[in-house]
C-alpha cells in the first residue's frame, strides 16, 4: 500500500486563504496548489500589471519548490490561468525565463475571474528530488 500524502508548507509563499495547502507530496511527486501573486509577508496582492504578477507567482512557486526538495527543472506540468489572453506574451517572457531550457508541459487559459481578482494563477506537478 502506498505511504500518506505528506502535507508541503513554507512561510517563505502565501498561506493558504482557503480550505487548502500549499502543496502535498505523494509517492515522489509534488502536487501544488495555484500560486497567486500575493506577497508572502503581507498577504497583499503585488502592485503592477501582468509582468510583476507573474514574477511574484514564479516567487511564490520557487519557495514552493524549495519547500518540496524540488526545483524548476524538476516540473513536470503546468496549468495557467490568465485572466486576459492579451497577457498572453507578457506572461510567455516571464515564464520562460522562470523555466530556462526546462520545459514543463502546459496548459494556460483565460478565465473569467481569479482570486482576489489577479491577473494570473499557477498550479504546477512535480518531482521530488
Amino acid at each position: 500500500m502506498a505511504s500518506p500524502y505528506t502535507v508541503v508548507s513554507t512561510e517563505k509563499a502565501p498561506a493558504a486563504i482557503g480550505p487548502y495547502v500549499q502543496a502535498v507530496k505523494y509517492n515522489g511527486l509534488v502536487y501544488a496548489s495555484g500560486a497567486i501573486p500575493l506577497d508572502p509577508t503581507s498577504m497583499t496582492v503585488v502592485a503592477g500589471g501582468i509582468e510583476e504578477q507573474t514574477t511574484q507567482v514564479f516567487k511564490n512557486i520557487s519557495a514552493v519548490l524549495a519547500a518540496s526538495d524540488s526545483s524548476p527543472s524538476q516540473v513536470l506540468k503546468t496549468t495557467c490561468f490568465l485572466k486576459s489572453m492579451d497577457d498572453f506574451v507578457a506572461f510567455n517572457k516571464v515564464y520562460a525565463e522562470f523555466f530556462g531550457e526546462t520545459k514543463p508541459a502546459r496548459s494556460c487559459v483565460e478565465v473569467a475571474r481569479l482570486p482576489k481578482d489577479v491577473l494570473v494563477e499557477v498550479e504546477f506537478v512535480a518531482v521530488a528530488k
